[in-house]
């Protein structure tokens, strides 16, 4: 059975995960927590480990998740259940792309999802950090060394928005969070 719902957890994970991966947090987050796969906790932890190894995050949660409740052949279903849905699109995009993309209508739906992406990736980023710093169901108060750092972090991104012509890299930021982590809650 746990079988069965791994594959159609993150086979509709692959489905709807329109926007990338950070569109995907939500959806996953859904059907880790409603099986009872993960915590809230964990599931942050997978995402930020998921986050800054090697390899799409949606892919990279389905098979630790696969993993940790159905072993091998779990991580492997999980796995080719969330990837399933890009594969067979990209094949059939890759023959109906020339026609696809100049009908009007196929453009104005494309045009139409991004906002909803935008915002479904800006409240996921919100919700995570405001999780990450404000106390839980615990109560246990604000964490000020997590808001420490994403307040550095934050500070970071828009300075070098600011001084810089570029974009501050995404793997700075990791490297910079990890630093900060060790020194902030190692010591």
């Amino acid at each position: 059975m746990i079988f069965l719902d791994l594959f159609l957890g993150f086979l509709r994970v692959g489905c709807f995960a329109f926007g990338g991966a950070y569109g995907a947090i939500p959806l996953i987050r859904d059907v880790v927590l409603s099986h009872g796969w993960l915590t809230e906790e964990t599931l942050a932890y997978m995402i930020a480990v998921s986050e800054s190894t090697p390899g799409p995050i949606m892919v990279n949660l389905a098979t630790y998740v696969g993993s940790s409740q159905g072993g091998l052949p779990g991580a492997v279903l999980a796995t080719l259940a969330v990837v399933l849905p890009s594969f067979l699109v990209i094949l059939l995009v890759t023959v109906l792309l020339k026609t696809a993309l100049k009908n009007q209508y196929v453009q104005a739906a494309l045009r139409g999802v991004k906002p909803c992406m935008v915002g479904i990736v800006l409240a996921t980023g919100v919700y995570m950090a405001a999780g990450g710093c404000l106390p839980g169901p615990e109560g246990a108060g604000l964490d000020v060394r997590a808001a420490l750092i994403t307040g550095v972090l934050l500070a970071v991104l828009a300075g070098g928005k600011w001084a810089g012509k570029r974009a501050v890299s995404p793997i700075a930021l990791i490297v910079l969070s990890a630093l900060l982590g060790i020194l902030v809650y190692g010591i």
